[in-house]
């Protein structure tokens, strides 16, 4: 297949430019639809940009620009309009997070493609067979930032236009390797996705004092500076590692320098920096050096003997049916699934049927395989 040029895609930027799209989408069997979001940019991300293409073409939609995106909803929400993503989870998590719309029904080529048992699963490397090659230059761009550059939102126009060819390629394999109605039951889970808990933890700086063998008063430092760089990416809008990295926070934990010139010379601090927050972090290693060392919290209680028995032969089975079948384990079912079952240890297939997940396709298909699992460890 040759690439040729793509006309730019309309950008919608009003509300009455949204409403008179919708009759549009809503007459259409599918919408493939992609978000840009500013994780790498903003303190707390949100959905910047959404791509969809319809059958007569391409749309870019600015959430920033537009007041009432609910008619956009009623359509994500519509059942009868099936939903293209591939990699559908970070947008859906995105979508409800920042609008609360619910989108159904799915249809993820990623899981599809890991489904039909293919080995690399990343767009680009999908759409190479049909000889589309996406230009991933503008991948990091701040899609926060207004105006977009016109390369910037042809990229983003490239990571829909080729999807609903994507996906019906993988429908027809799905069928042909008679796996439609189990990735349906992938793709319905999809729905229900929670979301993460994105709250600040004050004991997140554990993990940067494990990987950098950080001891005694270091510790004490360390959780000052974590503070500190937390509030400062609050303030500005930033991520926190856009502030000071892991490998500078603990560097400064080391040297715990006393005044800017030697602040200046660590490694990591960016340029300004020391004029703008140098104070701030100096108080910080102070007050560090005075403070207890802390002691790291209580782990939570491994799972009892049993339950780890289960797990362990849950796991195994897992393993040897997806090297049968010829996929990664997690396609089989998930490890949280593994977990549940290990846990509630159910004897029948009714009580599978409460396992969330376990839908029809799975019962039918692992239900006497996973009873005979457990009932061996009891």
């Amino acid at each position: 297949m040759t690439q040729t040029p793509l006309p730019p895609a309309p950008y919608i930027r009003s509300d009455s430019e949204l409403q008179a799209l919708i009759p549009h989408f809503s007459s259409e069997p599918f919408l493939a639809i992609d978000t840009e979001s500013n994780s790498l940019y903003a303190y707390r991300e949100q959905v910047c940009l959404f791509q969809i293409t319809t059958r007569s073409g391409d749309f870019i939609i600015d959430p920033f620009e537009i007041q009432d995106m609910e008619p956009l909803g009623a359509v994500l929400a519509n059942p009868r309009i099936e939903k293209i993503f591939h990699a559908a989870e970070y947008d859906l998590i995105g979508i409800k997070r920042d609008f609360g719309f619910l989108v159904e029904p799915v249809f993820d080529t990623m899981i599809a493609a890991r489904i039909c048992g293919y080995p690399q699963i990343g767009l680009n490397t999908l759409l190479q067979r049909y000889g589309v090659k996406l230009d991933k230059r503008h991948q990091r761009d701040d899609w926060g930032k207004r105006p977009l550059e016109p390369d910037s939102l042809r990229y983003a126009q490239m990571d829909t236009h080729f999807l609903p060819m994507l996906r019906n390629d993988l429908y027809d394999e799905l069928v042909a390797q008679d796996r439609l109605a189990e990735a349906r039951e992938a793709f319905a889970e999809l729905v229900h996705v929670d979301l993460p808990d994105v709250s600040f933890d004050p004991d997140g700086y554990w993990p940067i004092a494990k990987a950098q063998r950080l001891r005694g008063q270091q510790l004490a430092i360390l959780r000052e500076l974590y503070l500190v760089r937390e509030r400062l990416a609050e303030q500005r809008d930033t991520p926190p590692f856009r502030v000071l990295n892991n490998d500078t926070l603990a560097e400064l934990a080391r040297q715990a320098p006393t005044g800017k010139a030697a602040l200046a010379k660590i490694k990591g601090i960016p340029r300004g920096f020391v004029r703008r927050h140098g104070d701030e972090v100096l108080a910080a290693i102070a007050s560090g050096q005075r403070a207890k060392v802390p002691r790291q919290p209580r782990q939570r209680r491994m799972a009892e003997p049993v339950v780890m028995e289960r797990y362990s032969a849950l796991r195994e089975w897992r393993k040897q049916r997806a090297n049968q079948r010829g996929v990664e384990s997690d396609v089989i079912l998930s490890k949280n699934i593994l977990w549940l079952l290990a846990r509630n240890a159910p004897r029948t297939i009714d009580d599978l049927q409460g396992i969330p997940g376990m839908g029809p396709w799975r019962l039918s298909h692992y239900g006497s395989e996973l009873l005979e699992v457990l009932d061996k460890v009891r």
